[in-house]
């Protein structure tokens, strides 16, 4: 997979490029990450890349030809698949990035200041936001985006801890626990010890359910429920 970062900030990648899981997949050749600072495109000896919103209105916006510039001049645009961080788009979901990691050519582009020109988004095949709520800039929501991608790669991580997180299945993920076996009074729950697999697993999906329950009922309204399912959720319900 190949991903370009078009930014105004590319010193924000160093370290984060260089860290944990990231750093191993690019190191296993599997990703390659380029990323572009967006003022090499500026097309005036000052280097600017935003102007004043025409009709008026607070902040700047980032000029539609220093983006198109920065664009075209760093892939190609009948490969890369074009996505732009906003907070003007639909929330990211997990669905979201087993789709993004399937692809082999992304572009991210960053934006900043009160926006951009809206009519750059001509070129940009899809706009992603990470959460309702508005930053300062586009860097971060690029590095959730990518984290989130690398991640769900071939040979990233092990593909038994995928199966089981949060988001996979329509549910949060069970509460888990190592050693030492007691800490402060608190117990690991017996089941986890007794090696019976079946009560295991009856034990990690009503506390899956139990958080879903609590964190994000929002998810259970659309969940199709297993006959199993709708019995322990009805006893968790009976318990609040």
């Amino acid at each position: 997979m190949k991903i370009t970062v078009l930014s105004l900030f590319p010193e924000m990648y160093e370290n984060f490029l260089k860290t944990s899981i990231i750093s191993r997949i690019i190191d296993k050749g599997n990703v390659e990450i380029k990323i572009v600072n967006i003022r090499d495109y500026s097309l005036d000896k000052h280097k600017h890349v935003d102007d004043t919103p025409y009709g008026g209105g607070a902040g700047m916006l980032m000029k539609v030809d220093v983006l198109h510039s920065a664009l075209i001049n760093n892939v190609d645009h009948h490969k890369t698949y074009a996505i732009l961080t906003s907070p003007k788009a639909k929330p990211l979901k997990q669905k979201d990035l087993l789709r993004l990691s399937k692809l082999d050519d992304i572009c991210i582009i960053c934006g900043h200041y009160e926006g951009i020109d809206y009519r750059f988004e001509k070129y940009v095949d899809e706009k992603v936001s990470i959460g309702d709520y508005v930053l300062t800039g586009g860097e971060l929501a690029s590095m959730v985006l990518i984290d989130g991608i690398l991640r769900l790669l071939d040979d990233s991580i092990s593909k038994d801890s995928l199966k089981e997180e949060s988001y996979i299945n329509g549910l949060l993920e069970y509460p888990q626990y190592t050693r030492p076996v007691e800490y402060n009074g608190d117990r690991v729950p017996d089941v986890l010890q007794n090696g019976n697999h079946e009560e295991i697993r009856k034990f990690n999906l009503r506390n899956s359910l139990k958080e879903t329950l609590k964190y994000r009922p929002d998810l259970l309204e659309k969940r199709q429920f297993s006959q199993e399912e709708k019995d322990l959720l009805g006893e968790l319900i009976n318990e609040l």
